[in-house]
This record gives structure tokens, sequence and C-alpha cells, in this order.
């Protein structure tokens, strides 16, 4: 496999580093960090898609005048996870799976650029979609990202054991080395996506957490994101639990589990000058699921 690490939307919220940590003018640089993973025979897989192309161009139809005015999300079609993959060499066509970290509308906004893909989410995710219940919820999902979506994959929180987390599981059509585990707490369905590397792990938890730093033993996050988060989780202990379990890992020096969010620039820059081929595993190197 050959792991290409995205950023699928600016957001550039007035704050500079009150938000990011780094940014040294007014404004911050938040990222939408997707993966396009390269395998050999079940086409391209995208986690996560970022902004679309279809809320570039109608912006207001599809997204929240809220979050795009707060945010100041950049609308522009460089950031698409379409128009990326397009300039690796690649069709559309050629993105057969998307495997949702959650359907919140910065995540999902590029669904139905990609019709030919098999779309697979948490069934919690979807029902809680569905129902689009209060301020928040009504704002963050959008129906209008995925109702042109025509093959969905819905699962739900059983699986085996995996570094401490319950319920992992792999996915219909797609290798042994990318896996799905819940994640609740910023939504209820929220899962976090890992994949086997020969380096070792990839998690990408999505949005359980937002800043580097929360990753740290002395965990903390800056003022802006800390807020954000606050703002738009679903179960606060939920999310606290599942950020303490994520720190535990991240620190484990036995893990080989590299961790990183949805959100973090310095993460995402990191990554990807990291970024390599990788060799596909072997038959049953993916089985370490039951050893840990």
């Amino acid at each position: 496999m050959r792991i290409h690490h995205l950023n699928c939307g600016c957001m550039c919220p007035v704050g500079g580093r009150l938000w990011d940590g780094v940014s040294r003018g007014l404004t911050a640089h938040l990222v939408c960090h997707c993966q396009l993973i390269e395998t050999d025979r079940n086409g391209l897989v995208l986690v996560d898609t970022g902004i679309g192309a279809r809320d570039v161009e109608n912006p207001y139809e599809r997204l929240s005048p809220l979050f795009v005015h707060a945010n100041r999300i950049q609308l522009e079609h460089r950031y698409t996870a379409l128009e990326q993959v397009k300039s690796l060499g690649f069709s559309p066509r050629d993105v057969r799976h998307i495997v949702l970290t959650h359907l919140d509308f910065d995540h999902a906004g590029g669904l139905e650029d990609f019709p030919d893909a098999t779309v697979h989410v948490l069934r919690a995710e979807v029902e809680e979609a569905e129902v689009r219940q209060g301020f928040i919820h009504r704002r963050r999902y959008r129906p209008e990202q995925w109702d042109g979506v025509r093959d969905w994959r819905f699962y739900d929180p059983t699986g085996e054991s995996w570094f401490g987390f319950g319920s992992v599981r792999d996915l219909d059509g797609l290798p042994p080395e990318i896996l799905m585990t819940p994640l609740p707490g910023h939504t209820m369905g929220h899962a976090g996506i890992a994949i086997d590397t020969p380096e070792g792990w990839l998690l990408n938890a999505g949005d359980a957490y937002f800043h580097r730093h929360e990753m740290d033993e002395d965990p903390s996050c800056t003022p802006g994101l800390a807020a954000y988060q606050k703002l738009m989780e679903e179960n606060r202990p939920l999310r606290l639990h599942n950020q303490e379990r994520l720190r535990e890992l991240a620190n484990d020096p036995r893990s080989h589990v590299r961790i990183f969010c949805s959100h973090d620039p310095v993460e995402l820059e990191a990554l990807q000058r990291l970024s390599t081929g990788w060799r596909p595993l072997r038959s049953g190197q993916a089985a370490g699921m039951q050893a840990h």
C-alpha cells in the first residue's frame, strides 16, 4: 500500500495561535487531514473527504453559514479531495471505498464527488445524522452532502480487541490492514481508522482530539480548540475517556502506534514528510488484532 496524506479543507479562524498554537498572524491555519490509500486489489480508499467540490461551488446551499464564517473556510477547489486525487494522476472512479470517521460537514463534504465508491460508517452515526435535533445538529450534519450516495455499508460496534480498544473490526471489501474502532464522544457514531504498515500502525483519531499536545503525558490544548471541542461534543465523559485511552496508547513505546487527528496542521505536515510507498503485508501479518 501507499498512503497519501491530504489537506482536504483549509480553515482560518481569527485568533491565530490561540487556535493552532503556531500561527504568528491574526488568523489560524487548520486543516482537514484525509488519507488516500493505494491498495493492490481494492482500488483507492479515501479516509474522510473534507470539503467537497459542490460545497465550494454552492456553499450556502450545502453548508451552514455559521460554520462557513466562524471557521473562515477557504472555499477553493484545490483543497478538495477530488482535485487532489486527479492531481495524483487518478480518476475519481478509481476511488472504490470511502471510510468515514463521522459525518460532520467538514469530513463528509466530498462524498458525492466519488459516485462509484462504497461508503463505510458506523450505524450510530447515520442514525444520529438523520435525526438532526438541536441547533448544532442541524448545522453540523448536512444531508445535501450525502443524499446522492448509492452504496452504504453500516457497522455496529462489534469486533475484536486491539491495544485495549474493544469492538475493532475489519470492513467489507477492504484489506485486513484497514480497521475501524468506535471512539464516541465528539459524536455518538464517531470512529477511528487504523492502518497497519511495516513501520507500525497509523491511527486516524478523527475529532477525538483536536490539538497534538492533547496526546502529551501532561496534556494541553489551545483556548480556541478547547472551546470548539466543548461546543461540538455529544457526550463529554465519553469524549474525555477516549482521549485518555488514546493518550495512554500514544505514550506506550511498545505499541508502535502513531496517532493523529483531523485538524492539526503540524501533525499533517509531519506525516506528509514521512509519507512513502509501503509494501503489502504478508498473509496473516495483520492478525495482531488478537495479540494486543
